[in-house]
């Protein structure tokens, strides 16, 4: 036993003994753990500054990226907003612009002489002028929006707008708004502004050509339709064949079981409850229309309304009693008013319901719209302005020029304390040494702080009456009476509108365009006006300037009862026409009264309405605007009896729409005299011979200075304006007022009222007392002469002046003489003597 125990001992120390050997052998002695640490210690800052390096490297890689990005953002907004502000800019002054990009093309970039109005210099009106004219017009904008995404996702970071997407949305924006633009212009007839660019010409004139004009505008609008959609999901909306308030009751009266049941409240009740409610709002809709039902017994019978549960009978049918009025109420607000009102209107126009206007086809284009500028003669002329201002001393500081039709107005900006009357003294001085025709200075131009002086161009260009008319401020204005007189300096389309002249005087020498400037205002009004709207009374002396429109006399023209012509071209009957215009004054003005009218359109606007009783002797009144071409020769021959009724006729007629147009080729102050100046607020003067006639006109000179050939100045309440008149040439005129007149008219011209001259009425020669002894053997020579002149009977009887013209009254009075007209002989209405001798026994 004792020798198992120690035997059991020495194996447990021999154990022990091992075990500690083992650990001593593991764990490692204290330099050597100094030693590891140490080792470990240089490891891991090796390990930390490769991972510094590392962070600081990409750190200073990702600033560098973001600076970078930075830059681009700021770069790509920078070309956003240059676009955006040269685009906007060019809107305002591609007219401006446009001839000289035309005529420089890219080499503008590089002339430094080249002055363009574009807030962004050459580069902005050649950049504009690129992407609009010659690219894709006003989708021009979508390259701002394709930067500014482009900068803003830079300048975050991340992608805030998805590029690819948004590429798709631009491209499909360009082609359809070109095309819908360039298929629009196609469709107006605009030539204005490229909205299109020539990428939607190109598009919309294929499209046309292939499809027609109505199979591309069904292709556009159905490609704007499915766009929206697929984009936004947008519905269509369906017109519901269920009235309103069936489908509201048909949810109402549902189960409370079904809707307890988490059903949704708009399910369909019982086919069997479905039907009794729409067999009995059918009754009450029934009810209704026939007015069998009061308002406040609305609720009895909607009361025994099956139902399935009796807690909602109440609730859905103070519900139905809504909904019900409601479409009652809408049909009769919608329906019923538009039709009585429909009844109710007149309209002039269906007299004449299948009338059409002239087209624009019937005019030429005599020019181009655009005006070409010489530099060269720009600059000689800037250089000859400021040699000549210099060699008086008078130094300027500024000088630009723009281009007209025949005009170019250079405006300077002087030198502090230069005196304007210096320069406007010097205008002989300046037309010397530039060699010009005439120049005109206007010192200061009203409204700018510049000196004008208006140099004629050495090419002139011609402004056509059909620019105008197919321009959009004429297509679309709201005048009543529009004008189109000609193009301003600026090559702006000057159109006014006649009824806030309201009269108009025109004036100037022999050939400088006052009958153009007639056929102009002329062939404006009937382009724009219907028959019914607007007559026309015409007195040509000269009998052959407004023969023309003899053709549509049965549609635009007025006349007095009985005459056989509408053109007037007698004295006489010119008096008694203006004396007829005094008494259809009148009558409208009783008319007016009647109607508590201040004036024609609020009259109209009265009658169309039926607001006034046609039986009481009310009409629809038409404007009338009475035309003189030569009113020299009528003063000369008559007189007063012009001077007085067209003196009343300006001051009173304008209220009534009667508006007077007279031209005359003498202004001189026996013609034009102060009556009939004061009431013609509006004047017109084309080139005169002094400067006399010039202020007779205008109150100033300035038309003696004029180049001819449609050159005039307007005086426009105040102001002075110089415009090249619209040209028409007598073939247009023809073809217009052929085409007007192939189309039905009325059964006779408008018919003035009927005007018996006093003095017509007395006979004093037919009277056998009060004849003079001589009369017949006076009778006898005037018929045998042919020649109606009182000195002819001073002469051959001996008498004396005045009883040789008492013979010549009695004589006018017997009908065998005409009117007298002033220094020419009488006409002699008897041209024989056979005819003579049996008029003599007739009044005997």
């Amino acid at each position: 036993m004792h020798f198992q125990i120690s035997g059991y001992l020495c194996m447990i120390t021999i154990m022990a003994r091992n075990r500690l050997k083992s650990e001593q052998s593991v764990q490692p002695s204290a330099a050597e753990k100094s030693k590891a640490a140490e080792q470990k210690a240089l490891r891991n800052s090796a390990k930390n500054g490769t991972l510094k390096r590392q962070a600081t490297t990409s750190t200073n890689k990702s600033t560098s990226t973001h600076k970078n990005h930075k830059l681009l953002a700021i770069f790509s907004w920078l070309i956003a907003i240059s676009l955006f502000i040269a685009f906007t800019s060019y809107l305002f002054t591609w007219k401006e612009d446009q001839d000289k990009i035309f005529s420089l093309s890219y080499h503008i970039l590089f002339n430094n002489d080249i002055e363009v109005n574009n807030l962004l210099g050459r580069l902005g009106a050649y950049v504009s002028h690129y992407f609009f004219y010659e690219g894709i017009g006003i989708a021009a904008y979508f390259l701002c929006y394709l930067f500014f995404i482009i900068g803003v996702n830079l300048l975050v970071g991340r992608r805030v707008f998805r590029i690819l997407s948004q590429l798709f949305f631009i491209v499909f924006g360009i082609l359809y708004i070109s095309t819908t633009a360039g298929f629009l212009m196609h469709i107006l007839n605009y030539s204005g502004f490229p909205f299109a660019g020539a990428l939607g010409d190109l598009m919309s004139n294929y499209l046309i050509r292939f499809i027609g004009a109505l199979g591309t505008a069904v292709v556009l609008i159905l490609t704007a339709l499915a766009y929206l959609i697929w984009k936004f999901n947008f519905d269509i909306p369906v017109p519901n064949t269920l009235p309103a308030a069936e489908a509201l009751h048909t949810e109402q009266t549902e189960e409370p079981a079904t809707v307890s049941s988490g059903l949704s409240p708009s399910q369909p009740s019982s086919s069997a409850t479905s039907s009794t409610i729409n067999e009995w709002l059918g009754k009450q809709m029934q009810l209704i229309e026939k007015d069998e039902i009061a308002p406040q017994s609305t609720e009895k019978p909607i009361s025994p309304i099956p139902s399935t549960e009796k807690k909602t009978p109440k609730q859905s049918a103070t519900d139905v009693e809504l909904e019900i009025k409601k479409p009652v109420q809408e049909e009769k607000t919608v329906d019923e008013p538009v039709a009585s009102s429909a009844k109710e209107l007149y309209e002039p126009t269906l007299d004449l319901k299948d009338y059409q206007y002239p087209s624009l086809d019937l005019l030429d284009d005599h020019g181009t719209e655009t005006i070409v500028h010489d530099n060269e003669e720009l600059r000689k002329n800037k250089e000859q302005i400021i040699h000549t201002l210099k060699n008086y001393d008078i130094e300027i500081r500024k000088i630009s020029a723009t281009v007209g039709p025949t005009v170019t107005l250079y405006e300077i900006v002087p030198a502090a304390g230069v005196r304007i009357s210096r320069i406007k003294n010097l205008e002989d001085d300046i037309a010397l040494s530039l060699s010009a025709l005439g120049i005109r200075i206007i010192a200061p131009i009203p409204g700018k702080g510049t000196i004008g002086i208006e140099v004629p161009n050495e090419k002139k260009a011609i402004v056509s009456i059909r620019t105008l008319l197919s321009s959009e401020k004429f297509q679309h204005t709201h005048m009543q009476l529009p004008i189109a007189l000609g193009k301003k300096i600026d090559n702006e389309n000057f159109i006014v509108d006649l009824t806030t002249m309201p009269h108009l005087l025109m004036a100037g020498a022999t050939g400088q365009g006052k009958s153009v400037g007639i056929n102009a205002i002329l062939v404006s009004l009937l382009y724009k006006k219907h028959p019914s709207q607007l007559k026309f009374v015409l007195i040509d002396p000269k009998k052959v300037e407004l023969s023309l429109y003899r053709t549509i006399e049965k549609h635009f023209l007025a006349k007095l009862p009985g005459e056989e012509e509408a053109i007037i071209t007698d004295t006489k009957k010119a008096i008694h026409t203006l004396n007829a215009l005094c008494i259809e004054m009148d009558i409208r003005y009783d008319l007016l009264k009647e109607a508590g009218a201040r004036n024609i359109k609020e009259y109209n606007e009265k009658f169309i309405h039926r607001k006034l009783n046609p039986e009481k002797g009310h009409r629809f009144l038409p404007f009338i605007v009475l035309v003189i071409d030569e009113f020299a020769d009528l003063i000369m021959t008559a007189g007063k009896e012009i001077e007085m009724p067209i003196a009343r006729l300006a001051q009173l007629a304008r209220a009534v729409g009667i508006h007077l147009i007279i031209a005359t080729q003498r202004p001189s102050v026996n013609i034009i005299t102060g009556i009939i100046k004061a009431n013609f607020s509006v004047r017109i003067a084309f080139k005169v011979s002094s400067k006399v006639d010039s202020r007779t006109i205008l109150d100033t000179g300035g038309a003696e200075q004029l180049v001819g050939k449609g050159d005039m100045l307007i005086a426009y309440y105040g102001d002075i304006v110089r415009l090249q008149c619209a040209f028409v040439d007598t073939p247009e005129v023809e073809r217009v007022v052929q085409f007007i007149g192939q189309q039905r008219g009325y059964t006779e011209a408008y018919l003035l009222p009927e005007y018996e001259d006093e003095k017509e009425m007395q006979t004093p020669g037919l009277n056998q007392a009060d004849r003079d002894p001589l009369f017949e053997e006076a009778a006898r020579i005037i018929v045998a002469t042919q020649q109606g002149s009182t000195s002819l009977l001073q002469r051959r009887m001996k008498l004396g002046y005045n009883r040789a013209g008492r013979l010549m009254d009695q004589l006018e009075a017997a009908g065998i003489v005409g009117p007298s007209m002033g220094s020419k002989t009488r006409e002699v209405l008897i041209k024989t003597e056979a005819e003579l001798e049996q008029f003599l026994r007739s009044i005997s």
